[in-house]
């Protein structure tokens, strides 16, 4: 999770924008400071990657202060929170990633921790002069680009046929299962000639954007071979499949987590990655699972929360994680919300599949 200091010296409005940015569950508040004298005092001493600073302040301004951090930690990001339009285009001056006008609405507060997540993830995984032109995104919507430049297909089905061929890269793919994944409903003949089409088009597509190569034939089967690219997809799974999280790899495994903005491919209804789409929802779950039990263990009943509620989100019919819900309210002497917890999965289970909870998710009930 990011972690943010705030500064404000208007108290309210410290308290609101600390509120708004914790409902979200994306920003842990490392520290809120009523001055920015106090905060150069103290910031130093922190973990955080982002500021949000209020622009008029008594003493130093949220302008100074904003300066006196990018020369101390230039990677930090900058938010400027004002009241007032015209200081708009002195903050992007001095480059802050955005800036909020009072009184700050949700969803332009949304739009801008999804500001910050795309820089934070940047610096995670940066461009230089080592970094592949090509990225690939199959989370919630597939796409490609090159250099910051989204990709343009000449038909929907060159797109699809790009992603089919890079799930399967570097294994060659018959023609006929070409055929049968990508145009399963059409004449034999009409989908043969509608693949050579679309071939075409690809390899026109990708040449086109510095890709050269990349499709290759042998014996009826075509296979993609790209040397160099990101894919986060496969650095999502790539990350769960070599590590056990641990004191170290914690906030590199809330990054990755970061990535899943949704199924794979989930706009795009490929029926030929539904099996893959389900494998990565099951590491999903592992990943959300380990994060839960490392905060249990670690007593932060904050991020175990918020972890678990993330989980059953995606699991709603998990009755270990509804469970530990229970007892986490409970441990925590929130008896109400662990009722409403209770009776909300109950009513779930009876309106959706119309069944009861298992003996051992209603026995809890015993100690409420």
């Amino acid at each position: 999770m990011i972690r943010a200091i705030l500064v404000d010296d208007e108290p309210l409005s410290l308290q609101l924008l600390e509120k708004k940015l914790t409902s979200t569950g994306e920003i842990e508040i490392a520290a809120s400071y009523a001055s920015a004298e106090y905060a150069l005092q103290q910031m130093k001493q922190l973990d955080f990657q982002v500021a949000f600073l209020d622009i008029e302040m008594a003493g130093l301004s949220g302008l100074d202060l904003a300066e006196v951090i990018s020369d101390w930690n230039p990677s930090i990001h900058i938010v400027f929170v004002t009241a007032y339009r015209d200081y708009a285009v002195q903050a992007f001056e001095l480059n802050s990633i955005d800036y909020l006008l009072k009184p700050i609405m949700m969803e332009r507060l949304e739009k801008t921790i999804s500001r910050i997540k795309q820089m934070h993830l940047q610096k995670r995984f940066p461009e230089n002069e080592h970094s592949p032109s090509l990225k690939i995104n199959f989370f919630m919507e597939f796409s490609a680009s090159t250099h910051k430049q989204i990709i343009s297909w000449k038909t929907n089905k060159a797109k699809e046929l790009f992603a089919y061929l890079f799930m399967h890269q570097d294994t060659y793919v018959h023609r006929d299962t070409l055929i049968n994944d990508l145009w399963p409903e059409q004449d034999y003949k009409k989908a043969k000639i509608q693949l050579h089409t679309n071939l075409s088009y690809l390899r026109k597509t990708l040449e086109s954007n510095g890709i050269r190569d990349a499709l290759q034939f042998t014996n009826q089967s075509y296979r993609l071979h790209i040397e160099e690219y990101y894919c986060d997809a496969e650095t999502f799974e790539k990350f769960i499949d070599e590590n056990r999280i641990t004191e170290e790899n914690i906030k590199e495994a809330e990054q990755v987590l970061a990535l899943y903005k949704g199924d794979y491919a989930e706009k795009n209804a490929y029926a030929w990655s539904i099996q893959k789409s389900k494998a990565l929802k099951e590491k999903l779950l592992s990943l959300l699972q380990q994060l839960i039990n490392f905060y249990t263990e670690t007593n932060n009943n904050m991020k175990t929360q918020q972890y678990l509620q993330l989980l059953l989100m995606h699991d709603p019919y998990c009755e270990p994680a509804i469970r530990h819900l229970i007892q986490h309210h409970l441990n925590s002497g929130n008896r109400m919300e662990a009722i409403k917890v209770y009776q909300n999965f109950t009513f779930l289970l009876e309106e959706e599949l119309g069944i009861q909870p298992e003996y051992a998710t209603s026995n809890l009930l015993k100690n409420i």
